[in-house]
């Protein structure tokens, strides 16, 4: 990135941003008129198996655009017209769901909700397992059949309930799920006279639901910790000069609160009064407390360490950093990465495929071979237990929402799954410079006044001209010159574009400015020339201060690297991703800095429009490709890049809107972190999707063997549940972060002494 209209002659511009497709809509067809949005709360709704069902039914009504589903927050979001709405609270009153139509889209996550399993669940489930034990003792010993039978339909009418309801739900919309299967199967079970046995499966089911239902809260929670961290108070300032504590939710902009050491920061602000190291780990993934003074910003969840500080409020706390990392983690769970689409479409495949199957197994040996009907009844009915894909379906969100609020955690902040999955196959990752690989502040790195015993009066001559410009680099001269501020005079200052600025003192003319404006002003020599070509094949930018006879001083500037970029390349080039430089700068200046970082390709002096062209070229040459910036000037690479990352997008609303990918502080380790992160995800999602089919497998060859029985099919199908989502789970556990560099600043060392520093 460099900097639009600067006056030292560097030239860039912005571009509006290349469409990506909106992942986390599904489209049901295209419906004239439909521009009303309606957000949805549905507490019973939290399994695919729901979603799939409400998917169906809403595809016949009409009016309904898309659908976008969010079952970690139980929230369906509907595009529709205006005329549809009735028809869908109906459809989905009919399935038993009682929706709420939320008033505005705050998170979900925030708000006061009851137990997540109501213990009138567990009595019941209670009461139906002693009942389910009762009956298995009465078949032990001998006792009439009716008491097993009588037993065994009070345990599967007070434990199964639900499920039959669910499952006539399912069928009355041709919609196998795992429902209907089970309810064949319990009822089948009965029908043949296996009491005891279709007793204890419903129990064991019904058990299995709800301990998958308290497994999936953990992915829940780890989001809803992130809310969670801000503090719903905050102490501000009142017009007669008291404070006073009240609700953040009331707080407005412009407003001044305080916060006291070793208290969380309630809302996003501008430090006003105080200094303080403050704890930002929340927001941005950093180990160490940054130091923070008037003029700093601080963020809403992080915590005050030391001094007491007052900042005036810059965002409500619906909006503030951490409220929009909440609600695109939220909104990130329903973009469905490629690998979940699969396994959908294979799950609706797969359940009708192995019905069939266990149809022909009921009926093709008696009516073709003449075996025993029951017997091969009872092996159909183990089939269709086994089939219940609910391990293979639940497998993959459980693991897309692990992975985001994992990097959430880490300061990474990933818009959808399929951004999640897409970073394992990066293979190469092109980098913007400035505020990307270097800081983006320039400093001076050397200093020649060309006659020594004029050093002062020289820096005081450079410290007023350069103060009266807003220009990067004039404000590293007027930084490197501060201490002799306010020596000198300047008056009939003037900005020169491209070239530098001007004043007068005492009825002579000074000049401060770069190569070009030192050769328009005849003062060049080859000597000069000599010393210029020094500093620029180095990388540095050289600003002159002369007078009306001649050069009398140069400033040697250049932009300070990240201290992170040296070892971020290092990693990345570990995990075999090619790098590229995408910069506006000059070739000796790109250069330099490339040869500090280790970059293995440089395209330099680029305009937007270049860099959009060298990312289409990296794709057609490695594949999947990244790209990293600050989400303004570079909106056009990031749009069109496979994974577009975002410098700095803590305090920036377009980063998070541009790119897939925002990093939530400055840190360019967090992108091996996010490499890293993204393999793990994918190979948990496929140790799940194995195991998930093998047990399937396994028990299926058993069942038509003859050597399962419903027990083991339901704890076959349990267990797989179970296991999957926890090995899901694990991506929280997990470490990911980079190790931590060395806290020392990195800036470009001369190659040559040009003079004194």
């Amino acid at each position: 990135m460099t900097l639009h209209g600067n006056p030292y002659g560097s030239t860039d511009c912005n571009c509006a941003p290349e469409a990506k497709p909106d992942h986390a809509h599904t489209p049901i067809s295209p419906v004239a008129g439909a521009n009303s949005r309606t957000v949805l709360r549905i507490d019973k709704m939290d399994c695919p198996t729901e979603e799939a069902l409400i998917r169906g039914k809403f595809s016949g009504i009409a009016g309904i655009a898309t659908l976008d589903f969010n079952l970690i927050v139980r929230r369906l979001t509907i595009t529709h017209s205006p005329d549809a709405l009735p028809a869908a609270l109906g459809a989905l009153d009919a399935f038993g769901f009682d929706a709420t139509v939320e008033e505005a889209e705050v998170s979900s996550l925030r708000q006061a909700t009851a137990p997540v399993i109501p213990k009138s669940k567990w009595i019941r489930l209670a009461i139906a397992a002693v009942l389910a034990v009762a009956a298995e003792a009465a078949h032990w010993t001998g006792a009439p059949v009716w008491i097993a039978a009588v037993l065994s339909i009070a345990a599967v009418l007070i434990g199964g309930f639900e499920t039959y309801r669910k499952g006539w739900v399912a069928l009355k919309n041709r919609n196998l799920n795992m429902n209907a299967l089970m309810s064949f199967a319990v009822t089948g079970a009965m029908a043949i006279g296996e009491w005891p046995e279709a007793a204890m499966v419903m129990v064991l089911f019904a058990l299995a639901e709800l301990i998958e239902t308290l497994s999936l809260d953990r992915a829940r929670n780890a989001i809803r910790k992130l809310m969670a961290m801000a503090p719903e108070t905050a102490t501000v300032h009142q017009p007669d000069g008291t404070w006073r504590e009240m609700p953040a939710s009331a707080v407005t902009v412009g407003n001044i609160a305080r916060v006291r050491p070793g208290q969380r920061i309630a809302l996003d602000g501008v430090i006003t009064d105080g200094r303080s190291a403050v704890n930002q780990a929340p927001i941005t993934g950093e180990s160490i407390p940054v130091e923070k003074q008037p003029g700093d910003g601080v963020f809403a969840g992080t915590i005050n360490e030391a001094g007491s500080l007052e900042f005036c409020v810059t965002a409500a706390a619906t909006d503030s950093t951490l409220a929009r990392i909440v609600h695109a983690v939220e909104a990130a769970q329903g973009s469905r990465a490629p690998i979940q689409r699969f396994v959908d479409q294979f799950a609706r495949v797969y359940t009708p495929a192995v019905f069939a199957m266990a149809l022909s197994v009921a009926l093709i040996p008696p009516l073709a071979l003449g075996m025993p009907w029951l017997d091969w009844i009872y092996r159909a009915l183990v089939l269709l237990v086994i089939a219940c894909p609910c391990a293979l379906v639940i497998s993959t969100p459980v693991t897309i929402v692990s992975g985001l609020a994992a990097a959430a955690r880490h300061g990474i902040l990933i818009k959808g799954g399929a951004f999640l999955e897409a970073g394992r196959k990066l293979t190469a990752l092109a980098l913007d410079k400035t505020g990307t690989l270097t800081e983006g502040k320039p400093v001076v790195i050397n200093f020649v006044p060309l006659v020594e015993a004029e050093r002062p009066r020289v820096l005081a001559i450079a410290a007023e001209l350069a103060d009266r410009s807003d220009h990067p680099v004039s404000k590293a001269v007027a930084a490197y010159a501060a201490h002799e501020r306010g020596a000198a005079t300047i008056i009939d200052f003037a900005a020169l574009p491209g070239r530098g600025v001007k004043g007068r003192i005492d009825e002579q003319w000074f000049h401060l400015g770069n190569h070009r404006l030192i050769e328009e002003l005849g003062l060049c020599s080859p000597e000069l020339e000599a010393r210029l070509d020094v500093l620029e094949r180095e990388g540095k930018t050289a600003v002159l201060l002369a007078d009306e006879n001649g050069v009398l001083a140069i400033f040697g500037i250049a932009d300070t690297l990240r201290e992170t970029s040296r070892t971020a390349l290092a990693e990345l080039h570990a995990l075999g991703v090619h790098t590229v430089m995408l910069t506006g700068d000059n070739a000796h200046t790109a250069q330099a800095i490339a040869n500090q970082v280790g970059i293995d390709d440089v395209r330099a002096e680029l305009l937007p429009e270049d860099k959009l062209a060298a990312i289409s070229e990296l794709v057609a040459r490695h594949g999947k490709v990244g790209m990293v910036g600050d989400g303004i000037n570079d909106a056009p690479a990031l749009a069109k890049a496979d994974v577009g990352f975002a410098m700095g997008a803590a305090g920036s609303d377009t980063a998070l809107e541009t790119a897939d990918v925002a990093l939530m502080d400055d840190d360019l380790r967090k992108l091996p972190t996010f490499i890293r992160l993204s393999r793990h995800t994918a190979a948990i999602l496929g140790q799940n999707i194995v195991f998930a089919l093998g047990i399937k497998a396994v028990f299926l060859g058993l069942a038509i063997a003859g050597d399962a029985t419903m027990w083991m099919a339901v704890f076959a199908d349990m267990g797989a549940s179970l296991i999957v989502v926890l090995n899901g789970l694990r991506l929280l556990r997990a470490n990911h972060q980079p190790p931590v560099a060395e806290n020392q600043s990195v800036v470009l060392t001369p190659a040559r002494s040009l003079g004194t520093h």
